[in-house]
């Protein structure tokens, strides 16, 4: 297809026309031209391909295929070659079927545990969800299948998504909602977004040039093209003004005369519609050429590893030495999940799948006793079930309950309300540990929960929804035959009042306030110091990880050099074992709020009892940047940071520092009433400050400043960097006239600095 020929001889009507779907999932066509139909379908974690009358929220049949984890638990690996094997899987099977384009992954981030859609996304730091999206999509078109990262941008809620307004700064915006989003397009070259149905500040996305014009194309460089959710067009010739190329689904036609009458009457430049005309059918163009409609498939093979990524993905919350179980006890298992799991949640992801393995089936050979416990379609107080689970407990050496969020408690189009699991659940684990002592806890759900019962468990370990092979994946999981490693992608608070967005999810009348800035997930909690249930990227394992020698390449660099970061990482243990190593940077004397700590490596490393490995890392300029309004880009401050390596957020094992140079200068004008706390966020204004003081930052200053007594230091600190420049004059250190040269050196002109 010679795509320039093709818009050449196209009429405006045809033009417009392939801007907008054919059917529910079909691009359309122009057959007059060759231009082909492309099938897209619902993912990220299987196939949703529907066989009759389409629809976007999972209600009509689709194909049976494979479900894999989804994308809460697939974060928990920390496993980019996990992902980048599910994306060529994927890859291969919408081969086969004879689809373009998978509608995945989800990049937004977990805001609140109640999103109704968490379970869709990967986790609430952006550099992670950036990682894994990345690698995924680099798996899934590098077998010939364009992904659809979705949904751009800051779409962290259901109630109200098709109409509300993320109302968030700029700086929030580019530190949290946008790197993940930018991650794809830089690192995985995905070849498609979807826009989402909220608006950012007032200007829904399907309209939004701010997003899908000066910032993905102009700024992040993006050459694909951009879909809408499916339904979120408000005004498609405002949409492709902005950027926006396809709308879906296809309608009665009613926008294509839009859009035609906005180009004959000058409205829309016909340059515009042909620039969006180009980017779908390069996008078709790419479908040809990768096609592959003789792939075959092997869809039992494809479940046996669905099951291996579950067992990969799984999180060891706490374990006093209960597990693994000694295969040749008597084991009860309790809890309907056991017979039935919950696996995946509702929506357009929803997938169906020939058979979901239970853990009370995979436990053949076992010596296991089942009670039911509780009835998941049916909550409340149940006293036969409560008493044949407890008789059960009783009889057995360990009691497993598999407990957690039912279907209805999380699904798409609707969101949670509020952390708990059912009361009757919670009930059935207090009641158990009193009759048994070796209590665990199996949970199923896609996001947080609170756990009263913790400390009357033994151990409890987190499935997440794992997929149809999940039971299997359990069963190995709670014998020892795989150790589990995966680690939180995400805070478990101790409540849901505890969450950042507490106050503020989820808005009214459709207007979200982001009052909590950049301050998510563990940014917040470990800004604040608070007590959580379970920390960011903890996850605990049947064997032991001893951490050494921390080594940082340079001790200074500039903010142009990367930075080579290594350490050793020992299985001190007696079983083999997976640990993620995380990599946290912080600014220890930033002029502006930073948090404690952010996650800018990682890395999943095997090893045998005995083994040590060496880890290695590699920091960037944006691994010590924040994003400056100012300038509208990422920006170093000049200082010492200090690199950690740890176990999780909260458990740092080594930690090193490296002072960093900026090559940047902020644009600052300064005045009478700025102050010499302002003048250290310059060069110029430093090299001042040290002539003035012998000092050239804050710390040296706080050092000195010392000196003059423990009830003196905080009065000459705050009278120091809160001082005036005005008052410079009014102590004697400078006249007016000096002040005013001052003034006009660090503002590069003759202005005196006056308002």
């Amino acid at each position: 297809m010679d795509i320039r020929k093709c818009i050449e001889e196209m009429t405006l009507e045809e033009k417009a026309g392939l801007c907008s779907g054919r059917d529910f999932w079909h691009s359309q066509n122009v057959d007059r031209l060759g231009i082909p139909s492309a099938m897209m379908c619902d993912g990220p974690h299987g196939l949703r391909k529907q066989k009759g009358e389409g629809d976007h929220l999972g209600i009509n049949e689709s194909i049976r295929t494979v479900c894999y984890p989804t994308a809460a638990a697939l974060a928990c690996s920390f496993d980019r070659e996990l992902l980048h094997e599910l994306g060529e899987m994927l890859g291969e099977e919408c081969q086969a079927e004879d689809v373009a384009m998978l509608l995945g992954p989800g990049l937004n981030m977990k805001r609140s545990p109640l999103c109704g859609r968490n379970f869709e996304y990967f986790s609430e730091d952006p550099y992670l969800a950036g990682e894994l999206g990345a690698s995924y999509i680099q798996g899934l078109q590098g077998k010939g299948v364009s992904a659809c990262v979705k949904h751009f941008a800051a779409n962290n809620q259901e109630t109200r998504r098709m109409s509300g307004s993320s109302n968030l700064d700029e700086r929030t915006l580019h530190e949290v909602y946008l790197p993940a989003f930018e991650a794809a397009v830089k690192k995985g070259k995905t070849r498609s977004i979807m826009c989402a149905y909220n608006g950012i500040n007032g200007t829904f996305c399907a309209e939004n040039k701010v997003l899908l014009t000066d910032i993905l194309r102009e700024k992040w460089g993006y050459e694909g093209f951009v879909v809408t959710d499916w339904g979120a067009v408000k005004d498609r010739v405002k949409g492709i003004a902005a950027g926006l190329d396809l709308e879906m689904p296809g309608g009665p036609g009613t926008q294509d005369g839009a859009i035609v009458k906005a180009v004959r009457e000058g409205r829309l430049e016909e340059s515009r519609l042909d620039e969006t005309v180009e980017r779908i059918l390069r996008f078709l163009q790419d479908y040809l050429d990768a096609r592959k409609p003789d792939m075959i498939i092997d869809r039992k093979a494809m479940s046996e590893k669905s099951g291996g990524f579950a067992a990969r993905c799984a999180v060891l919350l706490k374990n006093e030495g209960v597990l693994p179980i000694d295969p040749s006890r008597k084991i009860a298992f309790i809890g309907e999940f056991a017979e039935k799991p919950r696996y995946q949640g509702a929506g357009s992801s929803h997938i169906n799948v020939a058979h979901a393995a239970s853990a009370l089936e995979a436990a053949g050979g076992l010596d296991i006793v089942y009670a039911r416990g509780y009835d998941v379609h049916k909550e409340g107080k149940n006293d036969t079930l409560m008493q044949e689970a407890l008789e059960t407990a009783k009889a057995a050496d360990v009691a497993v309950i598999f407990a957690g969020l039912p279907d209805s408690y999380e699904t798409e189009g609707a969101d949670r309300d509020n952390m708990k699991i059912p009361e009757d659940q919670n009930r059935l684990i207090a009641e158990i540990a009193k009759v048994q002592k070796n209590v665990v806890v199996v949970l199923h759900g896609g996001a947080p929960m609170e756990l009263p019962w913790k400390d009357q468990a033994g151990a409890i370990l987190c499935m997440y929804l794992g997929g149809e092979r999940v039971g299997e994946a359990a069963v190995k999981l709670l014998t020892g035959q795989v150790n589990p490693g995966g680690k939180l992608a995400e805070t478990w608070p101790l409540r849901l009042e505890d969450n950042p967005s507490y106050l503020n999810f989820p808005g009214t009348d459709g207007q979200v306030n982001y009052k909590e800035d950049i301050y998510i997930g563990y940014r917040y909690y470990d800004k604040k110091n608070m007590e959580v249930l379970f920390p960011f990227g903890h996850g605990l394992s049947y064997t032991k990880f001893e951490y050494s020698d921390l080594r940082l390449e340079k001790d200074s660099i500039a903010d142009t050099d990367a930075l080579t970061v290594s350490c050793k990482v020992r299985n001190a243990g007696g079983v083999a074992g997976q640990e993620v190593v995380q990599l946290y940077v912080q600014e220890k004397n930033s002029h502006v709020s930073r948090p404690v700590r952010e996650l800018k490596g990682f890395e999943k490393v095997g090893l045998l009892p005995g083994e040590e490995k060496e880890v290695c890392f590699v920091l960037d300029k944006r691994s010590f940047a924040y994003y400056e309004v100012k300038i509208h880009d990422w920006y170093v401050e000049s200082g010492e940071y200090t690199v950690e390596i740890g176990a999780s957020s909260r458990d740092i094992r080594l930690s090193g520092s490296v002072k960093v140079e900026s090559t940047v200068e902020i644009p600052t004008f300064f005045t009478y009433e700025s102050t010499v706390g302002d003048l250290l966020k310059t060069a110029k204004g430093r090299a001042f400050v040290e002539q003035m003081t012998g000092r050239s930052n804050k710390a040296e200053i706080d050092s000195n400043s010392a000196a003059l007594g423990e009830g003196s230091e905080k009065m000459a600190q705050n009278m120091m960097f809160e001082m005036p420049l005005r008052s410079i004059v009014s102590f004697g250190r400078m006249t007016m006239e000096q002040l005013d040269g001052l003034l006009a050196m660090l503002n590069g002109d003759r202005n005196t600095g006056t308002p």
